[in-house]
């Protein structure tokens, strides 16, 4: 089950309180105060772990709390430290107050641990209250009380690649022959209903992360189908790959600049995105229609069919555009990195988009970008 979003309360230990005791031993006399202190209470960490992909192990659970530290003993013992709590969460989890919705902590990096809240200090022992004037203290600290906080764990995949189109457009297909992923695939719209991972492998040891999200229809950001809920696991992409079907009644223009409308009404950030643009379903109209739509469509983006993509092995016999492959120094991203007509059925054009792509996201690895909220 995939669960990206949980509300939790989280509560440090409260600290142990101290004791009051006095020292009682044969042949000693008025041995005075011994009381240890009060150990800690534990602390709340967050730690990211990517053997972890969602939030579902905490279905179920509302109130998560790290141990109490135990009362100090006499003889100076102090009390035993509580036990922390660790929140294992998968990488792309943002930890956000329920209250003020800000965000607290953005969890990125395999490995990260952060404590979120310490535990309550321990109380003193008497044994800190004796003086001249007050040799028998009769009095000890209580343990300070942890702290409860009341949060919502997000969860925003981290991926390379993100797939943006509309349901029924051939993502899942084009997702499960290129990576590892297993989607459900289906002649009916919205058989993507969670976000899908898969890692591209190609034959150089290089590999990628390509995410398949439901499919947008217009109006997704006012709230319409399910790719709102789902839009903001491919603000975390580095890379978009616009798929439009060149086998549609719509218009491949319509098509696309919907898709980029959407975009960009639930995030301007996410439209400056660099990207490109695969023609799915190239196997289900002639070739002469495939010919003529690619290369209309082409120009109508105001770019001209090229052999650049000969590079990453495009069809010759069909129009398509790359831009420069030798980086995005001087790319101009108000235009696809690449259109390139494909199918996943019959296999055109795949081993192109692979590679393609993996030139694609290599360039963006390159630039320092800062990941958005």
């Amino acid at each position: 089950m995939f669960v990206d979003n949980v509300q939790l309360t989280l509560s440090s230990g409260n600290g142990g309180a101290g004791c009051v005791s006095f020292r009682r031993e044969k042949h000693v006399i008025k041995g005075g105060p011994d009381g240890g202190d009060g150990g800690k209470g534990g602390n709340v960490f967050f730690k990211v772990d990517k053997n972890t992909h969602t939030l579902s192990h905490f279905r179920g659970s509302q109130h998560l709390k790290a141990k109490n530290g135990q009362p100090g003993m006499a003889r100076k013992c102090y009390g035993k430290y509580g036990e922390s709590l660790e929140v294992i969460v998968p990488p792309g989890t943002q930890v956000v107050d329920t209250q003020t919705g800000d965000i607290l902590l953005d969890l990125i990096t395999d490995g990260q641990k952060t404590m979120f809240i310490e535990g309550g200090k321990g109380g003193l022992g008497n044994v800190h209250f004796k003086g001249p004037t007050n040799q028998r203290p009769s009095y000890a600290q209580p343990g300070i009380n942890g702290e409860t906080k009341s949060v919502r764990l997000e969860l925003k995949l981290i991926a390379d690649v993100g797939l943006v189109g509309f349901p029924n457009v051939g993502k899942s297909t084009l997702i499960s022959v290129l990576s590892n992923a297993e989607p459900e695939i289906a002649n009916y719209e919205f058989t993507t209903l969670t976000p899908k991972l898969g890692v591209v492998e190609t034959d150089n040891y290089q590999s990628y992360v390509m995410a398949d999200i439901p499919g947008i229809i217009e109006g997704a950001s006012d709230g319409r189908g399910l790719g709102l809920d789902f839009l903001k696991h491919i603000e975390r992409t580095k890379f978009l790959l616009f798929m439009v079907d060149i086998a549609n009644y719509r218009e491949l223009e319509d098509q696309f600049k919907t898709l980029a409308e959407e975009l960009k009404n639930f995030s301007q950030n996410l439209a400056d995105r660099h990207y490109a643009i695969a023609l799915t379903r190239s196997d289900a109209i002639s070739d002469e229609e495939v010919v003529e739509k690619s290369k209309g469509f082409i120009e109508m983006l105001g770019l001209e069919p090229n052999k650049n993509g000969k590079h990453f092995g495009f069809e010759e016999s069909i129009p398509a555009f790359c831009q420069d492959v030798n980086g995005f120094e001087g790319y101009d991203s108000s235009k696809p990195y690449f259109v390139m007509p494909i199918s996943s059925i019959s296999r055109k054009n795949l081993e192109a988009i692979k590679y393609a792509l993996l030139g694609a996201v290599n360039e963006t690895r390159k630039v320092k970008e800062e990941i958005i909220d």
